[in-house]
């Protein structure tokens, strides 16, 4: 099992970014998947931001990132995209992937840092 996030970076507020996660060695379209955040300062703490199920036919987020992020999945390519926009500096940490129950070995996430 491999999970790689990317696509993270140094972005000012208000600005957008698009994180990925290209996933291997399990049945990626058999899995409702989630992103998660780690902030700074909070190791192992990874909070759950946004899920998508299977079939893509229902996504949940976070209170604080519905209308701003969206979660997609391309199951051809085996891949999870989060697309954000208008970010906040207290959005600033390490971004991962994983299933709804965070079942899988976890990837070296994507750093997204968040300047005022």
């Amino acid at each position: 099992v491999h999970l790689m996030e990317s696509g993270g970076g140094l972005v000012q507020s208000e600005g957008s970014l698009r994180l990925s996660c290209a996933a291997s060695g399990f049945p990626f379209s058999n899995r409702d998947m989630s992103w998660y955040r780690e902030a700074p300062g909070k190791e192992r703490e990874r909070e759950w931001i946004a899920s998508i199920n299977q079939f893509d036919e229902r996504t949940d987020y976070k209170k604080s990132v519905s209308g701003r992020f969206t979660i997609s999945r391309d199951n051809a390519l085996n891949t999870m995209y989060l697309q954000m926009s208008r970010l906040k500096p207290e959005e600033t940490g390490r971004y991962y992937c994983n299933d709804v129950i965070k079942s899988l070995n976890w990837g070296q996430g994507t750093q997204v840092v968040v300047s005022s």
